[in-house]
């Protein structure tokens, strides 16, 4: 399992393109029949995806890990973002369509990943973070999840923020996390920017048409920097970082937290007028 560990933001001033992407962008995550995962000093937060198509895949045990199972001490947050899917658990299967995210709590041994139809896989993106207290597996349709609508047409804005791990959702150790549907005409995500001191963030883009790009913006509020992206690539975000992007056309996207506590509107806003 790759690991990327943590940046101070000093140094991060001095990074080219290169270092940049070497250091926080999460590529080649999705691939047919396999199981990625990329492991991150960020709040210990492992970031990774699932493309069975013509074969189930388990969950494996990770020797880094030094645990028994994957989710020995651990819990796991999951939204399929393409066709019909099946996860099979210890005791249960569970069903999801695109947008469906479901929620596996510490100590479940048994993960699976299979696909309804191989000529349409589903892609399971994954999120797993320490945790110290077993909370039930929980399925929620994105028609279940929590919705604010934000931002407007005339800022090229309009999204809609669909919140499923959360204080008011499902019950989780750490764990925080949502997608976002950016409407057409729309491009950016998360502006004004903000920052969290106490928790890291992941973002992972898809629905981005071939030949599109995604602008990431990343940075101390005052001095920024960016990282281009494509289709189906996450970026992690320290918590001393803005975490903001803008596409060539629209996209969705999956932000997923962890850290100090499960406060959604934690956040240190930056204004617009204040970024450099």
């Amino acid at each position: 399992m790759k690991i990327l560990h943590s940046v101070h933001p000093d140094d991060f001033k001095k990074y080219d393109t290169d270092l940049i992407r070497e250091r926080f962008l999460i590529d080649s995550l999705v691939a047919k029949d396999t199981l990625n995962c990329v492991y991150t000093h960020y709040d210990r937060m492992i970031v990774g995806a699932a493309n069975p198509v013509n074969t189930e895949l388990l969950l494996e045990n990770y020797a880094n890990l030094r645990a028994d199972y994957f989710l020995e001490r651990r819990e796991i947050g999951i939204i399929n973002v393409a066709g019909d899917g099946v996860i099979t658990t210890d005791a249960q299967a569970y069903h999801l369509k695109k947008f469906d995210c479901l929620y596996i709590g510490k100590g479940v041994k048994r993960v699976a990943f299979s696909s309804k139809d191989s000529n349409t896989p589903a892609v399971f993106y994954l999120l797993s973070a320490p945790a110290h207290a077993d909370y039930p597996t929980t399925l929620m349709t994105m028609a279940e999840a929590a919705k604010v609508e934000a931002g407007s047409a005339g800022t090229a804005n309009l999204r809609t923020i669909n919140k499923y791990i959360h204080a008011d959702g499902i019950k989780s150790c750490q764990l925080v996390m949502g997608l976002t549907v950016l409407q057409p005409g729309s491009v950016w995500n998360t502006m004004p920017a903000h920052t969290h001191d106490r928790r890291m963030e992941a973002y992972f883009y898809f629905d981005l048409p071939t030949g599109q790009k995604i602008i990431h913006y990343m940075g101390k509020g005052d001095e920024t920097r960016h990282i281009t992206m494509n289709n189906y690539e996450a970026v992690v975000s320290p918590p001393w970082s803005i975490h903001s992007g803008c596409g060539t056309t629209n996209y969705n996207f999956i932000w997923g937290m962890a850290g100090e506590n499960l406060d959604y509107t934690d956040m240190d806003p930056i204004s617009i007028a204040d970024l450099r």
